[in-house]
């Protein structure tokens, strides 16, 4: 058979999705500096793929420029072509970062971060699916049988996941039906998003070369049990020194980590809109379903908004001080990674700059993705984190999505979004 390599490079866009462009491998010196063409409305392609609404129109040309860290290879050795792609950054013709790059997003959070503390902020990220290639057995929640029916697929995923330079961490058979979930080891902001993203192209990508899905939809059927993303995080100053606790702390959290905890507890209901941004991710968060429905922190609490995480058999305090980390629960794989992270970290040092105490009592999150973006359009802080072109567009964007489905009941709507995630 003759074929040619193929080099695909893109972006984890605002609708949770890989999109970019392929090219032949051979052209891969010159596209380090070039990128491939993009133009401004691609942006607003929603999760079903029409642009439903655009501030940006027709015009317009920019360049989605593949970033060498985030550079995957994997040969699954089994005659397909080889997962090969870049993830990047969309810049202006000039070669200037777009004001509305998702990943030029993270990292002015990342530097809001810095100038407001002088830390950075670690993060490993959990995220659950549907691996539809396993029989669903009632009563086998984390079980042994669970993990053996899954047969080969769990081990092509850490070998792929090895291999796209991703440190894995566990994979294991989950609460819901043919559920699973995968954690990698924790890295600094940015590349901890691209390890996010790679590790979900690598479940599908191993889930296809075994003719099934792996499916990250937040609900995939109304009735069932949901599929979350949860973003584990911890504070580290200017030489790496964990700075996340004080043993004589509340929940022995230090006072940096107390304001950045107050400043994602006081902009959570409107932070949902970038964190929960599908309609049926509020189909998850409701009670009884170990997910959030209010702003809250709590100790070692899986229905927490915020969870402080336990510490495991630690010999002395700077094992303790290590292992303390913080779990944030309100986020599902129809956000990208780059934009759940950033609007938390730019939460946080929100907090963290005003000195903000932890409330007292407990906002309620909303519950639909149109309350959660009227929430969005009234804070001041937001607008200011995206910018004013970002900001409208992402209103735009995520309203134009909400109305497409507005009319549809409960069961097709979840067949919709399983369909795309």
């Amino acid at each position: 058979m003759l074929r040619e390599d193929l080099t695909f490079v893109g972006t984890c866009d605002i609708a949770g999705l890989v999109r970019g462009k392929g090219f032949p491998s051979t052209e891969l010196p010159a596209r380090r500096k070039s990128g491939i063409g993009w133009t401004h409305s691609n942006l607003m392609q929603t999760c079903f793929g029409p642009i439903l609404d655009t501030p940006f129109g027709t015009t317009g040309d920019l360049m989605i420029v593949p970033d060498p860290s985030a550079e995957v290879h994997v040969d699954f050795r089994d005659g397909s072509a080889p997962e090969h792609f870049f993830l990047g950054d969309i810049h202006n013709t000039d070669g200037s970062p777009w004001e509305c790059c998702v990943r030029a997003f993270l990292r002015r959070a990342i530097e809001a971060l810095n100038e407001a503390a002088g830390l950075e902020l670690l993060a490993a990220i959990e995220q659950e699916f549907i691996f539809t290639g396993v029989e669903d057995v009632p009563g086998h929640a984390y079980s042994l049988s669970a993990f053996r029916r899954q047969g080969v697929f769990g081990e092509m995923l850490m070998a792929a996941i090895r291999a796209a330079g991703v440190h894995p961490d566990s994979f294991l058979a989950e609460y819901g039906p043919r559920q699973f979930e995968m954690t990698v080891a924790p890295h600094a902001a940015l590349p901890a998003a691209d390890a996010a993203i790679i590790a979900r192209e690598m479940a599908r990508g191993a889930a296809f070369r075994l003719e099934n899905r792996a499916i990250f939809s937040p609900m995939p059927v109304a009735d069932g049990s949901g599929n979350g993303v949860h973003i584990h995080f911890s504070l580290h100053d200017a030489s790496g020194a964990p700075v996340t606790r004080d043993p004589n702390g509340p929940m022995e959290l230090s006072a940096v980590a107390a304001h950045f905890a107050a400043g994602v507890l006081r902009h959570l209901p409107a932070l949902c809109a970038v964190t929960a941004p599908s309609p049926v991710s509020y189909m998850r968060l409701t009670p009884n379903r170990w997910a959030p429905t209010v702003a809250d922190l709590k100790l070692q609490d899986r229905g927490a908004a915020l969870r402080i995480c336990p510490v495991f058999d630690a010999a002395d305090k700077e094992q303790r001080d290590a292992q303390f980390n913080l779990e944030f629960r309100v986020c599902d794989a129809t956000a990208s990674p780059y934009m759940a992270l950033g609007a938390l970290i730019f939460a946080g040092a929100d907090g963290i700059r005003k000195r903000l105490a932890l409330p007292p009592n407990e906002a309620t999150l909303p519950i639909s993705l149109t309350a959660a973006l009227d929430l969005m359009d009234a804070s001041a802080a937001m607008k200011s984190w995206f910018g004013p072109v970002f900001f409208e567009a992402y209103l735009r964007h995520k309203r134009s999505e909400a109305a497409y489905v507005a009319d549809l009941p409960a069961e097709e709507l979840c067949a919709r979004y399983a369909d795309v995630y």
